[in-house]
């Protein structure tokens, strides 16, 4: 069996019990779990890729959320306007993540970028998610986003395994 055909069996497998399981449990995020999912075979699809793809989604989602944070408490959002005052702090926690890649453990920009990006998608499309930035509760992005892909990343690590076990057959 080729490479291509083993991993992408053991991915469709694994998609199914990923998506039977997030459904069942109703508070974990499939679409971040599948980016994170997704982090892990671009950051190398290895032990290492691993590590890199949770510390870099885990980076980019605290970025996101003081982002967001800053957006909606500093008060600026009035007297220059929200798009204006949006803009401006998105474009320097941006900058931020991206110079952060001189720090081996950030590195990876995109998989940073992964984790601030289904930061922003929660934030902007859930009801009441930016109420909740300080909520210690899974409707905080803060929780819910980085364990969703974290979860990705380890069925990510488990495909991997897997594909390589019905390579090996």
């Amino acid at each position: 069996m080729t490479v291509l055909v083993a991993l992408s069996i053991a991915i469709a497998a694994l998609a199914t019990v990923a998506t039977w399981g997030f459904l069942t449990v109703g508070s974990i995020l499939i679409w971040a779990a599948f980016i994170g999912w997704a982090s892990f075979f671009h950051c190398g699809g290895d032990q290492n890729a691993l590590k890199k793809t949770i510390i870099g989604n885990l980076f980019g989602v605290i970025v996101a959320w003081v982002a967001a944070l800053v957006i909606t408490k500093a008060g600026l959002a009035e007297s220059l306007g929200l798009p204006l005052w949006a803009a401006l702090v998105v474009g320097i926690t941006v900058l931020g993540v991206c110079l952060a890649a001189h720090l081996q453990a950030f590195n990876v920009i995109p998989a940073s970028f992964y984790g601030y990006a289904c930061a922003f998608a929660y934030l902007l499309q859930t009801p009441d998610a930016l109420a909740k930035l300080s909520s210690p509760t899974l409707g905080n992005v803060l929780f819910v986003v980085p364990l969703s892909m974290i979860i990705g990343a380890f069925f990510g690590f488990a495909s991997g395994k897997l594909g390589g076990m019905l390579q090996a057959k």
